[in-house]
């Protein structure tokens, strides 16, 4: 009977270790909300009403304000880990508030960022010479992104006898070809 009770209090154990490292959102970005808006579009809809965002993209501005960070940022789409997904189009912009003091090498400009907080009206500023009416979030927390690059190799040509030394392309005579791949971390 203790035997049963062990094993099945392992296994629920187990089961709540998996499922909480198969939850990949920073904590930063958690959210008690079911209902966050985590889309462009249908924030743009709701602007009028106190809503929780998370949104991400890429910084376009930085500006330090008396008592807050202006943060103006190009929407790209996110996953379900919060990361903005490089390869969509961007969607529109936005701008977030963060209260206090954020350095702009920090949040330089092209850097990946999501932000999580609560909309907050709009307001109209400038893109170039365009008036652009931006939807504003008051940010709670956030997390910066890094593109990591890889390169991955394919190698054709003899593969039975693979060359590892100095006059390998002479003998065999293989190629190499590769591509880059960009992940965001």
């Amino acid at each position: 009977m203790i035997f049963k009770r062990f094993i099945k209090s392992a296994i629920g154990t187990v089961a709540l270790v998996a499922l909480t490292a198969c939850s990949s959102l920073p904590q930063e970005l958690a959210s008690d909300n079911p209902n966050i808006i985590t889309d462009y579009p249908t924030w743009q809809q709701q602007l009028n009403h106190s809503v929780d965002v998370r949104l991400g993209g890429v910084i376009a501005s930085v500006n330090n304000l008396d008592d807050r960070t202006r943060i103006e940022v190009v929407n790209l789409p996110i996953g379900s880990s919060g990361k903005p997904d490089i390869n969509q189009e961007p969607k529109g912009r936005f701008v977030a508030y963060i209260k206090g003091f954020e350095d702009p090498v920090t949040f330089s400009q092209g850097r990946l960022i999501t932000l999580l907080g609560q909309s907050s009206g709009s307001e109209v500023a400038p893109v170039g010479e365009y008036e652009y009416d931006f939807p504003v979030m008051l940010v709670d927390g956030y997390r910066l992104w890094r593109i990591e690059e890889r390169v991955i190799i394919n190698e054709t040509g003899s593969y039975i006898y693979p060359c590892r030394g100095l006059y390998c392309r002479d003998i065999h005579s293989s190629t190499r070809q590769g591509r880059v791949i960009q992940d965001v971390k």
